[in-house]
C-alpha cells in the first residue's frame, strides 16, 4: 500500500491535499522501532495510527504492551480500557501477556526438581544440534535436568520440543532417544518436532500438554533462557509450576534481568499472542 493517502476533506476542499498516513505503514514502522529499541518512536507511530483508526485492536494491544515496558502505566491502562470496548478477547489476552512477562521476570531459576501434583507436565526445550545430528553439551545439560525432574514426578508426561533437523534428526527426536535410553518410559515422552523457536515451543507444546490432560508445566531449559520460556508458555495459557534449569551459569542468572534485557521477552510473548510483526 502506498505510504500516504490523500484525504479529501478540510483544506482539500480549497485545493490543498492533507496527507494521512496509512495505518498499515504506521503499524509496520512501530514494530520495527520496537525491535530496534526505539520505543518513543514506536509509541508515536501507534498514537498516529490510532488517530486514524481508533478501533484498531492490534495497535491498542501494542500500545498497552510497550507502554508497560516503558513504565507508562496511565497510557497502558487507557489503551486496555479502549481495547475492552473494541475486542474484549484481545484485551484479556493482552493482560495475560503483560502479567506473563512480570511473572517471568520474577522467576528464580532452580537447578532442583519441583514437587508437582496431577495435571502437570514437564517440558524440555530443545537446542540446536550439531551438523551430524548429535547433541551439543548445552542440550545434554537440559536433558539431565529434565531426567531428574521426571524421576521426581514419575506420573508426569514429558514433552520434548524442538524441530530444526540436522542430518535428518530433529531436536525432539534426539532428546526423546536420550531420555528413553536412560529409563524414562517411551509412553511418557511426547515428541513435538516442528518448533523452530521459543514462540513455537510454547504454541505447539501447549497443545500436546492439554491433549495429555495437563494444564500446568515445569519448564526445563538453560538458565539464560528460562524467563523467556516462562513468559511464552504463560501467554500460551499454561500455568507454570516450576522453572528447572541446568547448573551451568545458574548463579549468574539469579538476579532479575534489567529493562533492556526484557525487550526480547516482550517481543516473544507478543508473538505468542499472534500480534503480527508486520502487516
Amino acid at each position: 500500500m502506498t505510504a500516504l493517502l490523500l484525504a479529501l476533506s478540510g483544506p482539500a476542499l480549497f485545493g490543498t491535499a492533507v496527507a494521512v498516513a496509512d495505518p498499515a505503514d504506521l503499524y509496520n514502522s512501530a514494530q520495527s522501532h520496537f525491535m530496534n529499541g526505539q520505543d518513543a518512536a514506536g509509541l508515536d507511530d501507534l498514537h498516529r495510527l490510532l488517530d486514524e483508526a481508533p478501533d484498531d485492536a492490534q495497535a491498542l494491544a501494542l500500545q498497552a504492551i510497550w507502554s508497560d515496558y516503558t513504565g507508562d502505566v496511565i497510557t497502558r491502562e487507557v489503551a486496555l480500557h479502549r481495547l475492552d470496548g473494541v475486542d474484549p478477547g484481545e484485551a484479556a489476552q493482552t493482560r495475560t501477556m503483560i502479567g506473563a512477562v512480570a511473572s517471568a521476570v520474577a522467576t528464580v531459576p532452580m537447578p532442583l526438581p519441583t514437587l508437582v501434583g496431577e495435571h502437570t507436565g514437564i517440558v524440555v526445550l530443545g537446542y540446536g544440534l550439531l551438523p551430524d545430528g548429535s547433541m551439543r553439551d548445552e542440550l545434554v545439560d537440559r536433558l539431565e535436568a529434565a531426567w531428574f525432574q521426571a524421576m521426581a514426578a514419575p506420573w508426569a508426561p514429558v514433552v520434548v520440543t524442538g524441530g530444526n533437523p540436522q542430518n535428518g534428526v530433529a531436536e525432539a527426536a534426539a532428546m526423546a532417544g536420550w531420555l528413553i535410553g536412560r529409563g524414562i518410559p517411551a509412553d511418557r515422552v511426547l515428541v513435538e518436532d516442528r518448533a523452530g523457536s521459543t514462540v513455537q515451543n510454547a504454541l505447539f507444546s501447549s497443545q500436546l500438554l492439554r491433549g495429555a490432560g495437563a494444564d500446568n508445566a515445569v519448564l526445563v531449559t538453560s538458565p539464560n533462557h528460562i524467563r523467556r520460556a516462562v513468559a511464552d508458555f504463560i501467554t500460551a495459557g499454561i500455568h507454570i509450576t516450576g522453572a528447572m534449569t541446568s547448573t551451568d551459569q545458574w548463579v549468574n542468572q539469579l538476579m532479575p534481568p534489567g529493562r533492556p534485557a526484557q525487550r526480547g521477552i516482550y517481543i516473544d510473548a507478543s508473538r505468542v499472542m499472534m500480534l503480527p510483526p508486520a502487516r
